[in-house]
């Protein structure tokens, strides 16, 4: 990885990480009601976008970083946010998650760009055990996770605190031993592939 940050390309998407001036075009999707009706956040302020971007932008200057909230670019535009985590250095488990502009549904951005955050997860991360949530009514993201060998484990009732209701969520997992018996390609997978680091 690059002093300066990170960046992933795949067939068509590309993630980089977030700049100061990513604002209005994080916003522009942000505040829409119907891209966050399934998230536990938004819509967003201008605010809120403003101390989201700034957070993420200031994660490249962590000496230990061990989480990546990433811009998504499609044909040079920026149309939605994709992250991987650490939850766990010794057990080495993390989370991932994404959300991406209403212009760009159905497209398999989100699908490419969870591989994406897989391969960095499985390789410069060294990860073996990548957790996603959902919310029981988002069959999109069911999709999404499904395409990317994420395996479903179970229903968390009462996960979520969203505007002062409990709400359940739908747990998915993937691990890094079920991509190498599944997939020959998974070695290529893990050590970065497709994502190429600058």
């Amino acid at each position: 990885m690059a002093r300066d940050g990170i960046l992933l390309h795949g067939p068509r998407v590309t993630l980089r990480d977030f700049r100061a001036d990513d604002v209005d075009a994080v916003h522009a999707f942000a505040s829409d009601p119907v891209v966050t009706q399934w998230s536990t956040w938004g819509p967003n302020t201008l605010s809120d976008t403003r101390s989201f971007v700034a957070d993420a932008a200031a994660e490249p200057a962590s000496p230990a970083r061990t989480g990546f909230t990433l811009a998504v670019l499609f044909q040079d535009r920026l149309v939605g946010t994709a992250a991987v985590w650490t939850t766990s250095a010794s057990d080495r488990n993390g989370e991932l998650g994404y959300t991406l502009a209403r212009g760009v549904w159905g497209l398999g951005l989100a699908t490419e760009a969870a591989a994406l955050l897989l391969g960095h997860a499985f390789g410069p991360m060294g990860l073996v055990r990548v957790e996603a949530t959902c919310h029981p009514g988002n069959a999109g993201s069911v999709r999404v996770l499904e395409k990317n060998g994420f395996t479903f484990e179970g229903r968390l009732r009462e996960h979520r605190l969203v505007g002062g209701k409990r709400r359940d969520s739908l747990l998915f997992a993937a691990l890094l031993s079920d991509r190498e018996l599944s997939d020959p390609a998974a070695d290529k997978l893990a050590a970065g592939s497709p994502a190429s680091l600058a």
